[in-house]
């Protein structure tokens, strides 16, 4: 990053947001999941599920709706990941989860959005929303990221160990 970490006001390029969401979309949990990261602009978390396969399915007891499980996981990530919109050198962990749903989650694909609505030195207030295919917003949440002091043991990303 060209600007100081440690600065509150500097913002990572959209090369380290880059090679960040590459690093971490070769990750085994992200492959398992079907899940990819991105971080359009670098100003929001985007993590989509490009095909919901049967595994992601069974909320509302329906084959065709998205579980809440799935959900909260697409949530947990998004929010966490906004972490790399601070500082990606650094770990961070959501550390508080709020969601509400709207409507199903229903379609062949899926995604969330995150964004950074505060910051402060060592936490991130995060607003995210989940959209159908047809771009509908079908549950929301908002969560709390703490930012470590500690780098990641790579120096990189949470995808390099």
């Amino acid at each position: 990053m060209s600007d100081s970490p440690s600065d509150p006001s500097s913002k990572p390029s959209q090369a380290d947001l880059d090679r960040y969401a590459a690093l971490f979309n070769q990750s085994i949990n992200l492959r398992h999941f079907g899940a990819h990261l991105a971080f359009p602009e670098g100003r929001k978390t985007v993590i989509t599920l490009p095909e919901l396969r049967p595994e992601h399915r069974g909320g509302l007891g329906s084959a065709a709706a998205v579980n809440g499980g799935i959900l909260a996981a697409m949530f947990d990530l998004a929010i966490g990941c906004c972490g790399a919109l601070a500082d990606p050198s650094r770990r961070c962990a959501t550390v508080q989860l709020s969601m509400s749903f709207e409507r199903a989650v229903t379609g062949e694909n899926m995604r969330v959005e995150a964004e950074v609505d505060t910051k402060t030195v060592s936490l991130l207030f995060v607003s995210a929303r989940a959209l159908d295919g047809q771009g509908r917003v079908c549950a929301r949440a908002q969560g709390v990221v703490k930012l470590s002091t500690l780098p990641w043991p790579s120096g990189e990303s949470p995808a390099v160990t």
